[in-house]
Parts: C-alpha cells; structure tokens; sequence
C-alpha cells in the first residue's frame, strides 16, 4: 500500500497543505522546527487516529483555531481508499471512504504505518510504559478487536480503580462491588495477555534473522514478554484466569490500602535479550540500536504477513542516529519494496542508491514543495 495524496487544514504550523507523492522512498529535506515532523506525524496520526508524540490531541491544532483536518488517498490491492480525520475541542471523527465511522477501533487498520524516530530507540533503553504502548499500538493496527477490548479493560480499570480509592477512603465498604468488578477486569486481562504472547512471538520469529543479519551473524536477539501476574505463554485462558484470580485473591487488602489495581496489562513489560543478556542493562549503545532497529523492520514483515500488504514506513529523523552500516542495512531491506518518508536536515554523507533515486521534497516555514 502507499498513500497518494495527503492534505491538511489547520495542523501544527500548516495553514494549508496539499501534496501528491510517489510509491517509494520520499525525502523531506529543511531545517530543524520547520515542519518536516509534523508532516510525518500527520500520516500517523491519519493512520492511527493519535499521535505518536504527544497523548493531547489539542497540540495537533493549529494555533487560535477550532479543529484540525487530515485528508489522504490509499492505493491498495484491491483499489483506492479516501480517509479523514477531523480532531476538535470535542474530540474525533473519522470517515473511511466517505463514511463516519462509529467507532476508532473499525477505523484504525485501514490504512498500515510503521514509525521509526529517535525516541524509539526508548523501546529498548526507555520504560515499561514505552513498551507498553508499542506493544498496543502495533497489534491494533492488525486487529480492531484487540482495540476495542483494550478499550473495554481501561473502562474497567478506572472503574476498579476508583471503587478502590472509595474502599481505601471508608466512603464505600460493600466488597461485593468490588469482586464483581475483579471478575470482569480479569476476563479482559487475559484475553490482552494471551494476544500479547501471540504478537510478541510472532514479532520475535520476524526480528530474530534480522538482528543476525545486522550484526553479521555474531548475535541472537530474544524476545519475552513479562506479565506482571505469573501465567505461561502455553496455558488456556481457563488457566490463566485462575492465575489471576489467585493473585488478586492474595493482593485484596493491599490493593485496598493503596487504592489502586497493582497487577495487569498495564503493568506487564517486555524484555530484550541478545545472545542471553538483557540489552537494557548490559547491552552497549550499538546493541540497542541494532534491537530496536531490528524489531521496527520486523514489524514490516509482520503486518505484510498478517494483511498482505506492505505498510508505509516512516523514519523521522533517524538516519542520522544510525552509523553507516546500520543505515545500509536498513535502505538495502526497503528498496524498492516499501513506501517510505525520510526526514532529514540532509542527505550529504548518504551514499545509497535509493535516496539517488528519491522524490524529494523542501520544507520551510509550514509550506512544502517538491524538489524537481
């Protein structure tokens, strides 16, 4: 798949924008707090309905304005797909050829990105959080079910949580509320856990001959997924929730105490292992840019074998984080397979026949012109 044609009303420091772009590698060349990010970002933000770079939607308006518009044209297998994303004081609307979708969650899927910037080297070396939403935001994009039922697992947590802080505060003492609440955040939980194995390995499976190749055969990456209440990636979900329900059974009158759910998939992690050590505390620099390099070009095999389609890749700022072998590997992996946008200050020092061949484009100031 690639995206067409992209145009934006009143997002970030754009006024207006209307661009057309090609099926391969575009370089967005200019200065530093010029725009070029914010272009990128609004393919994400049209493919994923949020940011990647901030959780306030209202950061995405153009300043002293009301909403935020974002239009793009698809070209898949099977034909061409209008999409909309119109973001308010109010919230969102989406529109999927021409139709307001009802829900996020039936929106999200249509159109596939994979994003690589700096601050994804946080995936390995950053916190649990990080690898939390990643984790997330990769399987929505190739299961609208797994969207909503994380939907449905945060209603119930908040709603748990705050029966919690009423038990903890003596404004509620009725426990009953409390297990029936327990029982309905462990059906969602382990449904997300049991999804999350799945994705992981699969993950793992994909990045695994990857690292190999990056690092000349002398490492092998490991994947693992760390749930905060102790279940096997092999066990039933009959098993796995009574884990759950053991644990929660145990931590009551300390979850009480604290007001607040302590155990979950809002807790869980995921660890990175390169030939058995954990890459976060032992890794070198090097080791943790080859992993997150590695796991972002396995989830463009990953959602190609999942959909049958290659998503569009995005890499915001990164060549220049990446050493000379790094940055080969990774333009070698996507010639001519995958439409990818490369912002860079410049391509001086870049010798590879992709970006010879390129579609570039100059920003400056909020407008955006191609380079003949």
């Amino acid at each position: 798949m690639y995206i067409e044609k992209l145009s934006l009303k009143n997002y970030r420091n754009y006024e207006e924008l209307f661009v057309q772009f090609e099926n391969k590698v575009n370089v967005i060349l200019g200065e530093n707090a010029q725009g070029k990010t914010n272009v990128m970002e609004s393919i994400y933000v049209l493919a994923m309905a949020k940011s990647h770079r901030t959780s306030n939607d209202k950061e995405l308006i153009r300043w002293d304005h009301e909403y935020a518009k974002i239009e793009g044209r698809v070209q898949k297998q099977h034909g061409s797909l209008p999409l909309e994303l119109i973001i308010s004081k109010k919230g969102k609307k989406a529109k999927c050829n021409h139709i307001e979708q009802q829900r996020l969650s039936q929106y999200v899927g249509n159109m596939n990105v994979v994003m690589f910037a700096p601050e994804d080297l946080n995936i390995v070396k950053g916190s649990p959080q990080v690898r939390r939403r990643f984790i997330d935001m990769e399987i929505g994009q190739v299961s609208s079910i797994y969207l909503h039922d994380m939907s449905q697992y945060q209603k119930i947590l908040q709603q748990r949580n705050h029966y919690l802080k009423m038990l903890q505060i003596k404004k509620q003492s009725d426990q009953t509320m409390l297990e029936i609440l327990t029982e309905q955040f462990i059906q969602m939980a382990v449904k997300i856990v049991k999804r999350r194995f799945e994705f992981l390995k699969l993950l793992e499976k994909w990045a695994m001959p990857i690292h190999q190749g990056i690092s000349r055969g002398l490492e092998t990456l490991e994947i693992t997924y760390k749930p905060s209440v102790e279940v096997l990636e092999e066990q039933d979900l009959s098993k796995m929730i009574a884990s759950f329900e053991e644990k929660f059974a145990k931590v009551r009158t300390r979850e009480i105490e604290r007001g607040t759910t302590m155990f979950g998939p809002h807790r869980d992690d995921l660890l990175f292992f390169v030939n058995g050590r954990d890459v976060q505390t032992f890794g070198s620099q090097g080791q943790q840019r080859t992993t997150a390099l590695s796991v972002k070009l396995a989830e463009i095999e990953l959602i190609y074998n999942e959909i049958g389609e290659y998503p569009i890749l995005l890499l915001d700022d990164v060549l220049s984080e990446l050493d000379d072998y790094r940055q080969s590997h990774l333009l070698n992996t996507i010639q001519g397979k995958v439409q990818t946008f490369v912002t860079t200050t410049s391509v001086e020092g870049i010798d590879h026949q992709t970006l010879k061949e390129a579609a570039t484009f100059f920003v400056e100031s909020g407008q955006m012109k191609p380079v003949n």
